[in-house]
């Protein structure tokens, strides 16, 4: 072991054995932000909690205790839930950081409804409206500095961070890149509505697809929000093929990207690797060779089924310690921008 990595692994374990515990508390609902899950450092010990059926290492409703002063705000994918990162919440939790998810209305684990552009143009001002909850809560603003707040989103969150960094984007555009690349990029346009299977019916499922999206979304208008608080970003796999590139040429935030070269949800050649090509201060964390669009997901739900497996499984071969691996990449990430 070199030198740099034995005061890494140091480090680690003087941060683990600090904050020995993972306290998880909710924020409820207010009429001026949704509900707010929080993880945070805590004195005592995690127990193992079901929480829809994924083992989470944390303890509830814990006393706080001071931890590095910062703040992570996390945006979920479409259908996600704070447990679905819950592995990397914790490792964030041990270097000292609040990690606060905030649930987003109309596209989360228990209502689709809004899932796509509707939630789209919401969940910007959602992360905004999770840092003022924490602001307004005496268990956690007075020890916190919000004046550099960290967001990490992938899939839709990733969408979202990509556009508090500064991007602009409109459905129009996805409804463009649909019109040329659906068959290659499928479960991006459709979702998990429908499969392409090579079948006789594959024209007619691009087809509903196509006059769908152009009924619904083919809208030109450009939406952007940004939050001066926030000043470190990390995109997971995200949603690319709407965002207006000269947006995210010169970013208001330099952003990380995580990219998954067997993503077949997002494929990256359409999604990540264009902006990575374009912006001239964004960096690539972290290349998953063998992982697809669920890897950066910690713990992951077992077993899935049908498309949503194929969409989000991890592929034959994808080793899940690189999922831990990455976890520790973007600690280290946040780590270096908002420390001092």
């Amino acid at each position: 072991m070199s030198i740099k990595a034995l005061f890494a692994f140091l480090l680690l374990c003087a941060a683990s054995a600090l904050y020995a515990a993972t306290g998880l508390t909710e924020i409820a609902a207010t009429p001026q932000h949704g509900l707010v899950t929080v993880f945070y450092p805590a004195g005592g010990k995690n127990e193992i909690l079901n929480k829809i059926g994924l083992p989470v290492s944390a303890l509830p409703n814990a006393p706080p205790i001071k931890g590095n002063g910062r703040l992570i705000v996390m945006s979920h994918g479409s259908a996600g839930s704070p447990w679905d990162y819950a592995d990397l919440a914790g490792v964030l939790v041990d270097a000292g950081f609040v990690v606060a998810m905030p649930e987003h209305a109309g596209d989360n684990h228990q209502n689709g409804r809004d899932a796509g552009p509707v939630s789209w143009q919401l969940r910007p001002q959602e992360v905004s409206r999770a840092i003022d909850a924490i602001a307004q809560d005496a268990r956690f603003a007075p020890s916190l500095q919000l004046d550099r707040v960290g967001m990490y989103g992938i899939s839709a969150g990733g969408l979202t961070a990509l556009t508090l960094a500064g991007g602009r984007w409109s459905s129009a555009q996805m409804v463009q890149h649909c019109k040329v690349h659906i068959r290659e990029d499928f479960n991006a346009c459709a979702g998990t509505v429908f499969q392409l299977n090579g079948g006789i019916w594959d024209w007619l499922k691009v087809a509903i697809v196509q006059l769908t999206l152009r009924w619904r979304f083919n809208d030109a208008q450009s939406h952007s929000h940004t939050d001066p608080r926030i000043t470190a970003i990390v995109a997971g796999v995200p949603y690319g093929v709407v965002f207006d590139l000269n947006s995210l040429a010169q970013p208001k935030i330099p952003a990380a990207l995580i990219t998954a070269r067997k993503d077949v949800w997002l494929h990256p050649q359409f999604h990540s690797d264009p902006i990575l090509q374009v912006c001239q201060s964004c960096t690539l964390l972290h290349d998953f060779k063998t992982g697809g669009h669920g890897a950066l997901l910690s713990p992951i739900r077992s077993p899935l089924e049908g498309l949503i497996a194929q969409l989000i499984g991890d592929p034959v071969g994808f080793d899940r310690q690189e999922t831990a691996l990455v976890n520790q990449k973007i600690n280290t990430y946040f780590q270096q921008r908002l420390l001092p």
